[in-house]
This record gives structure tokens, sequence and C-alpha cells, in this order.
């Protein structure tokens, strides 16, 4: 059955943006380290991708312009505006990202799904405890604001940890979640 893999950058702080919203912080490590593609072979494992409206505007404005990143995989866009027309492999839904999910699960037992972004989407599916692993990249900033990943939740959520990787300073962490 297809994992459900929260895998994103953040601040020592717990931010995934600044308070601006920008994310441009993250690629602010020593330019002559070694950097390690974790990317590439964790994507190789993902054929859908789910985020929210303003990190798709993100995207598709800022960060890559132009071409869509996330060939090869179906992309659901969470917006509250009412669907949209969809393109090629993305998909705009307005509906709640747990049941979208539990849907997706359903339909297919293909590659993981992807919470790519944002922070409300994430929390959604922290809340109800439907992440199955947290890849979280561990940026060595402090940003003191911004978008905080995690919110509150009314339960505790016991993971256990997968392993770790320490490049330019950057160190990530993957636990997965501890079925008890």
């Amino acid at each position: 059955m297809s994992k459900v893999i929260l895998y994103i950058a953040v601040s020592i702080d717990g931010y995934i943006a600044d308070d601006r919203g920008a994310v441009d912080w993250i690629s602010e490590q020593d330019e002559n380290a070694k950097m390690e593609d974790t990317f590439t072979p964790f994507f190789s494992g993902v054929d859908t991708v789910i985020m929210g409206r303003k990190t798709y505007n993100q995207i598709v404005t800022e960060l890559s312009p132009g071409q869509w990143p996330y060939e090869g995989a179906t992309t659901y866009v969470l917006t509250r505006h009412g669907e949209t027309d969809n393109a090629e492999n993305i998909r705009f839904k307005n509906m709640d990202v747990c049941r979208l999910i539990e849907a997706l699960k359903q339909e297919s037992e293909g590659k993981d799904i992807w919470i790519c972004g944002g922070a409300e989407v994430a929390r959604q599916l922290i809340s109800s405890n439907m992440i199955d692993t947290y890849h979280l990249a561990v940026i060595p900033v402090l940003l003191g604001n911004g978008i905080r990943l995690f919110g509150t939740t009314d339960q505790k959520i016991k993971l256990e940890m997968v392993g770790t990787k320490e490049y330019n300073g950057i160190i990530e962490m993957v636990y997965s979640r501890r079925n008890i």
C-alpha cells in the first residue's frame, strides 16, 4: 500500500518558510561544500504529489516558472477557490486532504504519496495521524518567525527513527509512524 510521506525542509526552529513566505534560505549553504542529492531517489518512489494552492503558486511563479518540476507524477493542488481547469497531471481539488488521501489509497497500490506542502495541508494530516513517514531536512538557520510546520494536536504521535544523514550542515532525519 502507498505510504504518505512528508518530505520537507525546515529551519532549526520549526519553520518551513520565512515571514514573507519565502524559502530562499534553504539554499543558502556553503556553495563549495559537497551537497547530496537525496531528492532524486526519494522522488523515484513517488507517483502522487499533494500540495496547497500557495505552494503551487510559489512553484510556478518563483521556484520553477516555465517548467513543472514534478513530471511523471500526478499532482493534486488543494484549493478553497473552487476547482479550476486541470492541466496534464495537475488536478485542482476543493476537498478535505484527509478524504483525498483515503480515496487515493483505495484507488490503487501505486508508489508513495508525497506531501510537498504547505503547512495547512501537513498540519491536517499530522493531526489526523495520516503521515506514515516524516523526512525532514533540517537547515542550519533560525528564522525566528514565519510559517511553522507543526501546530498543536490532541494526540501524541509516536515515531521511530529510520535514518539520518548529514551534509553541508544539513541534517536529514527520517522517522516512521509507530503502529502500536
